[in-house]
């Protein structure tokens, strides 16, 4: 989101320095108002269900395009219950949290990604969000490159397996 007025006062906004950074904030006295552009903390689900990773395709999206089910924290809210709440509201299945997998930048969305394994049972239901879900056995699964792919691929360099059991395994 880019500002181009004071959200305040409708002042112009101008570059100041902040932070050690050059950011749009306002000229008028006595307003303070910086734009800061943190990122929107998002949750992520790599869901194990029967036995695969199951996979998620948003309305819209095109049709070979599956990814896992996401959602943003919302307030007063841990990141655990969020991606517990998120795979509910998306799928309709009980989740249990396996692990957290790890917490990645998306800079081309100004978000950051929390993402969790959580294991979950029940007939799956989708939300008026999603498309299609599929299911793909673990040794199919391939990473993508940026976003909630990073989390994937991190938990598939482990083997799928919780951090601490890991480290442990031969």
């Amino acid at each position: 989101m880019n500002f181009r007025f004071c959200p305040r006062c409708a002042a112009a906004l101008v570059e100041k320095s902040a932070g050690g950074k050059l950011r749009p904030a306002c000229p008028t006295d006595g307003c303070g108002f910086v734009f800061w552009g943190n990122p929107t903390p998002v949750v992520a689900a790599i869901i194990e269900h029967e036995g695969a990773v199951l996979l998620a395709r948003g309305k819209g999206w095109p049709e070979k395009v599956f990814a896992l089910v996401t959602g943003f924290l919302e307030a007063n809210e841990t990141p655990e219950a969020a991606v517990l709440r998120e795979v509910k509201e998306e799928t309709n299945l009980d989740a249990r949290l396996v692990s957290l997998v790890g917490v990645y930048p998306f800079e081309m969305r100004n978000e950051l990604i929390i993402c969790f394994h959580v294991i979950a049972d029940g007939p799956i239901t989708l939300s008026d969000e999603l498309e299609a879900t599929k299911h793909i056995p673990r040794e199919k699964l391939k990473p993508w490159p940026f976003g909630t792919g990073l989390g994937v691929k991190d938990w598939l360099a482990r083997g799928g397996l919780v951090p601490e059991r890991a480290a442990t395994s031969p």
